[in-house]
């Protein structure tokens, strides 16, 4: 199941548990269903970032590498 099924469907537990309508077993049953659920989208938002901070070191790195280019090529010029 992907991101946003995953987060709809604790969205939707949470829902009918806050209604507090149900049976206690009904409710224990949601209740690990959606404690399973906000596991996977824990680890899904944990690889995520961990990968976004990739991107943003790999970006920063280039921009360091391009900035120094530009700087040496300029050097160049002024000899």
């Amino acid at each position: 199941m992907e991101f946003e099924k995953k987060l709809q469907r604790l969205e939707e537990i949470v829902e009918k548990m806050e209604k507090g309508e149900l049976p206690l077993d009904k409710t224990l049953k949601f209740f690990e269903e959606g404690m399973k659920l906000l596991d996977e989208l824990k680890k899904y938002l944990s690889k995520a970032e961990i990968r976004i901070q990739g991107l943003i070191k790999e970006g920063g790195e280039k921009l360091k590498t391009d900035e120094y280019r530009e700087l040496s090529g300029e050097l160049e010029e002024q000899d």
